[in-house]
């Protein structure tokens, strides 16, 4: 080992150390957030008619468990913003996903048993997600334009194919036993719900910190030049990493319009807002570079109590949108004195 390689590996080491560290303070700081904000919550909440805390009740429960279905598309969002990209487009790909799996299964025969046409309706929207994932990351990554634009210009233009493809109109998948009514049944049953975003969170936690695919991800966020000297395939990872972005997002999509039952294209209006907001709570870094699937879990968690205590006590939506952007704003002051003490 040359004298220049024995140096440089104490500083590698050391950088690696600082970036663990202020990344442990980003979630400790979102995790103490989130036990303060139970705790307000507790003590604002009011009380049942049986003297239970209406923050415990079975309604707000099942709040938070239909909310999963929507949240499936945070992990993506991680590992875009990861890698210094951002994605305004995810709430209109939830949107088109909703429309094409409710089109299927109400206005196209299938020439499949039913339990394989739910398949295939449910597989068409998250493909038909992904594809656009697919066009956002050859857009930006081939062509060089900025995130930002490239998503915008999505999130309008997916709109207006989704309410195209729908006469923009909302897909009724009904009650009854039709096929539609199969469809929601199949995706809206809290073991599907539930138990998929705990396994995809642990799926996209293992891809981002045991693989190299996450390695390079943080590479790229925190030095794109530095990464691109190095060899690293940085098209080919911001391709894959905005088409698993809209493809979680398509999924989402999938259970929400189960739940809801009916393929709306007018669904997912903001959506990519929260996404972004639970992200930067849980201590993603902007900038790229750092962040981790557990701090997104917390930041998920911390809008969600906050919407519920709101919600509870009857405060006006345009005072908790006020709130919101209060909070996002205070989280990435908090990175920045993170920064600067590391």
């Amino acid at each position: 080992m040359s004298t220049s390689d024995s140096s440089a590996a104490p500083a590698r080491a050391s950088a690696t150390g600082v970036a663990k560290k202020s990344g442990f303070r980003r979630r400790l700081r979102s995790g103490i957030g989130l036990v303060a904000l139970i705790v307000l919550a507790l003590i604002v909440s009011p009380r049942a008619p049986h003297g239970g805390l209406v923050f415990f009740s079975w309604e707000i429960l099942r709040y938070l468990e239909a909310g999963f279905r929507d949240r499936n598309h945070l992990a993506g969002m991680t590992f875009v913003i990861i890698t210094g990209g951002i994605d305004l487009s995810v709430g209109t790909i939830l949107a088109l996903a909703s429309s094409v799996s409710a089109l299927l299964v109400t206005t196209v025969t299938l020439p499949f048993s039913p339990g394989v046409a739910i398949f295939v309706a449910a597989l068409a929207g998250v493909l038909s997600a992904g594809l656009v994932g697919l066009v956002n990351g050859l857009v930006v990554a081939r062509w060089n334009l900025q995130p930002f634009v490239v998503t915008l210009a999505t999130m309008i233009g997916i709109r207006g194919l989704a309410r195209w493809l729908t006469g923009n109109t909302n897909i009724d998948l009904g009650f009854g036993s039709d096929l539609g009514s199969a469809f929601a049944t199949a995706f809206s049953g809290k073991f599907v719900v539930v138990g998929s975003y705990v396994l995809l969170t642990v799926l996209s936690a293992a891809l981002l910190s045991k693989t190299l695919f996450g390695r390079y991800a943080r590479a790229i966020g925190d030095n794109e030049k530095a990464a691109r000297y190095a060899g690293l395939p940085i098209v080919r990872m911001r391709i894959l990493v905005y088409t698993l972005t809209a493809a979680l997002a398509g999924y989402a999509g999938v259970l929400h319009a189960a739940q809801n039952h009916q393929g709306n294209p007018n669904s997912g209006v903001a959506y990519e807002l929260d996404a972004i907001a639970a992200v930067v709570i849980g201590g993603t870094s902007l900038s790229g570079g750092s962040g981790s699937i557990l701090g997104t879990v917390i930041g998920t968690l911390t809008m969600g109590v906050l919407t519920n205590m709101l919600r509870l006590k009857n405060i006006d939506t345009n005072l908790e949108m006020m709130l919101k952007a209060v909070i996002i704003v205070v989280a990435v002051w908090l990175q920045q004195s993170t920064r600067r003490e590391a």
